[in-house]
């Protein structure tokens, strides 16, 4: 089992190159990686998040590339022909307004505008550009599995904690149900010999008010699928990407649930349910984190 949310860093320092990659995940429904990164690896963007699909299933993952590169490259430089005229135009004009004004405008002195000249490397990212990002994002997302690993074992014993309460819980409404009929005719009895002044009431209507009210608030169907829950949940805990099969697992736990509560007409039963809605609240947040 893994946690969605986790970091990992990969480093590569050799041969002048020094290259880092940092991936942050967090929860997300589906899987999205966004990917910063220098613009000589903007080529590779598609490559780093195929390499992130084929370790995540889901979360949203950031991934952070930062490189210095130490090599002596030959460079070229690039000549904005637009910018150039640009500046001259503005120099010829600007003579004609002031005329006194002493010309000092040259070849020299327009080369030295930054967005005239500019510094280009020749060529983009090469073979060892391309493995030194390899082997640091591997390293990144083996650190990212093993925290998320990590974090997943804790989410797992937390889970399967609370899932021992809600088993608890289950087995005491187990126990209760049986007798809330029972309570109702004595109670019922009770009401009607009041209301007789002492007369006993008619055995057959009596029964048959009852077998109503026990079958109205018959819950051996909901207790029976909740105990299946309970067992597929903890099956389900020991696969590897559980998240949307504990997802829809813990609906079914609310809807099992809520259906005992309403059906309930016992306080006892009534208190244990809505206890029993917390827990899997608890355990929901916590399938939320699960990939």
């Amino acid at each position: 089992m893994y946690s969605m949310t986790g970091y990992g860093r990969g480093e590569y320092k050799q041969g002048g190159i020094e290259l880092t990659v940092e991936i942050k995940t967090v929860n997300n429904r589906y899987l999205d990686a966004a990917v910063k990164c220098p613009k000589v690896f903007t080529a590779y963007e598609e490559v780093i998040r195929s390499a992130v699909r084929e370790k995540l299933t889901r979360g949203h993952a950031d991934v952070f590339v930062s490189l210095t590169d130490k090599r002596e490259k030959s460079k070229s430089l690039y000549l904005d022909v637009a910018a150039a005229k640009s500046y001259v135009e503005a120099a010829e004009q600007i003579k004609k307004l002031f005329p006194l004004l002493e010309d000092d405008f040259t070849v020299t002195s327009l080369m030295r505008y930054p967005d005239v000249l500019k510094q280009e490397e020749v060529q983009g990212a090469d073979e060892e550009l391309i493995s030194a990002l390899t082997r640091a994002l591997d390293g990144a997302l083996e650190n990212l599995n093993a925290m998320r690993a990590k974090e997943g074992a804790k989410l797992k014993a937390d889970m399967l904690s609370r899932m021992d309460t809600i088993k608890s819980l289950v087995d005491k409404i187990t126990l209760r149900a049986p007798l809330v009929s029972q309570d109702y005719k004595q109670r019922l009895v009770e009401k009607i010999k009041t209301y007789l002044e002492g007369l006993e009431p008619d055995e057959g209507k009596l029964l048959t008010e009852v077998a109503l009210f026990a079958d109205k608030s018959n819950i051996d169907e909901e207790l029976t699928r909740l105990n299946s829950h309970i067992d597929q949940f903890r099956d389900i805990c020991t696969d590897g990407v559980v998240g949307r099969k504990l997802d829809f697992l813990v609906q079914e736990f609310n809807r099992e649930a809520n259906t005992i509560c309403s059906k309930s007409n016992d306080i006892v039963i009534t208190k244990c349910g809505l206890d029993l809605k917390n827990e899997i609240e608890k355990v929901r947040e916590q399938v939320q984190n699960v990939e």
